[in-house]
């Protein structure tokens, strides 16, 4: 390393990482970056096989609000790459995207790999040094980053690093939290990781679960603490999940924390008023079973008729008005959070007080956290990607500031 050329090191290969990459890179900085995978953005491409919601369509002061409790730490960053730059920027990869019907923005083929593809091929042409199978393991007395390698220890000294390890979902794709303890021994505040995005247990029946698990439950009204989403969620042999349950995860999850349960409320006909399915339903039935009469009369059937008979008691279905009732407002009982690494994402991490405005750690000049890794949260819908490639560039760009002061 000569006197001119600052070397600086990301550890972390997915969005956040190479964003920043891409911000320091041709500014006389010598860029490392280290995956503890095999191969680099393996969250990225999972991500893409359901096809690749890059980000949200929405207005931008509509975007902002959903990050939260997290929004005025983030909308600068946000502002700086917002949904249209980040869709633009896909192009001048080559990428065309679309606006899908509920507004996420997708690429025309709906694929990840291509994108990462020629993204790592510029990357590499700008002189990008990638080190792969190198898992990061804090540092060393002397202040070295130290990894362990096919080879064993390495250790690599550096002028800045870029720490965008994500958080702790999906371990097996790389991002397991195994980084808080060092960055703690740094004296960084990081709040505990825990699921976001996710899936709650229900005490289903055997019967309900043997039947109807993988089951999607469309269209639905979800509400909690009076607020709304329409949508739909899966059944799953241990609960619920899928968009709608993670539209409400965050509220959820921390009233069962609080409160040791929580209780969603479901509209299963929310195109019909309560007084529509009170009349239709109480029509003479006939020789009609009460599940052929649910189902001509109200549109019910399949697993939300096996809803209610899971969660009604037996008299209901004699009450026309009870039942209707019931249809659109059935409560569900959620016991507990799924496991974080079964989450889509996770909420926790790097406080942002422990950092300044260029998301640099402030007991540890030098360190710059990006992505999931920092405290923030979102629903799904294209929202995490882009704080994760927001946040990346204002690290990658804050960095290059400090080692450009210090020459």
């Amino acid at each position: 390393m000569t006197d001119k050329m600052k070397r600086l090191a990301i550890i972390g290969g997915g969005p956040a990482g190479l964003i920043a990459a891409e911000a320091l890179l041709g500014n006389g900085v010598e860029v490392h970056l280290f995956d503890a995978m095999p191969s680099l953005g393996r969250k990225f491409l999972m991500a893409g096989k359901s096809g690749l919601n890059l980000t949200h369509s929405e207005p931008f002061e509509a975007f902002v609000t959903r990050f939260g409790a997290a929004r005025p730490h983030l909308e600068t960053a946000l502002r700086a790459f917002t949904p249209e730059a980040l869709r633009a920027w896909a192009k001048e990869l080559g990428v065309e995207t679309f606006i899908g019907s509920s507004g996420r923005v997708f690429p025309t083929n709906f694929k990840a790999a291509p994108l990462l593809r020629t993204w790592l091929r510029r990357l590499r042409g700008a002189g990008l040094i990638i080190h792969v199978r190198h898992r990061w393991q804090g540092w060393t007395a002397e202040g070295a980053l130290s990894f362990t390698t096919p080879e064993g220890t390495m250790e690599f000294e550096t002028d800045a690093t870029i720490l965008a390890l994500g958080g702790a979902s999906w371990p097996k794709l790389g991002s397991d939290g195994s980084w808080t303890p060092w960055l703690e021994a740094r004296g960084a505040t990081v709040h505990p990781l825990k699921p976001a995005n996710c899936g709650f247990d229900v005490t289903w029946s055997d019967l309900m679960r043997e039947r109807f698990a993988g089951a999607p439950v469309k269209p639905v009204t979800l509400t909690f603490n009076g607020k709304a989403h329409r949508g739909e969620f899966v059944i799953s042999a241990h609960g619920v999940e899928g968009s709608g349950i993670y539209a409400h995860s965050a509220a959820l999850r921390d009233e069962i924390a609080a409160k040791g349960e929580a209780q969603l409320t479901l509209d299963l006909a929310p195109d019909r008023s309560a007084e529509r399915l009170a009349g239709e339903l109480s029509r003479p039935r006939g020789k009609l079973s009460m599940a052929n009469h649910l189902r001509k009369a109200a549109g019910i059937e399949g697993v939300k008729a096996a809803l209610l008979r899971e969660l009604l008691p037996a008299e209901t279905f004699g009450d026309p008005a009870r039942l209707a009732a019931s249809i659109k407002s059935l409560p569900l009982r959620l016991k507990s959070t799924r496991p974080i690494d079964e989450a889509i994402s996770s909420a926790g991490g790097v406080a942002f007080e422990a950092l300044d405005e260029h998301f640099m750690l402030r007991s540890a000049p030098g360190i710059f956290c990006a992505g999931e890794m920092l405290d923030w949260e979102a629903p799904t819908g294209g929202y995490l990607l882009t704080a994760c490639f927001a946040t990346g560039r204002v690290a990658g760009e804050g960095a290059l500031r400090w080692l450009t002061q210090r020459d």
